[in-house]
């Protein structure tokens, strides 16, 4: 099964990443780059969160225990 929260964290710690890196750049068209790249890890954070939230939606939630009456 994929870590799809890993692969969040993973997604969103490298846009981070290319943004400070885009910041840095002297050259503009390394800064352009790497804002892009950024972005397109944005994206992929954001389709991760949104499959996350659907799967967690089709799924019954778990309490963890047995529920007394």
């Amino acid at each position: 099964m994929i870590d799809l929260q890993g692969k969040l964290v993973q997604f969103e710690e490298l846009a981070g990443e290319c943004e400070q890196i885009a910041e840095l750049a002297t050259d503009g068209e390394k800064r352009e780059l790497f804002r892009r790249v950024g972005g397109h890890y944005r994206e992929l954070a954001a389709d991760i969160k949104t499959a996350i939230m659907s799967s967690s939606r089709d799924r019954p939630i778990s309490l963890g225990g047995k529920l007394s009456s």
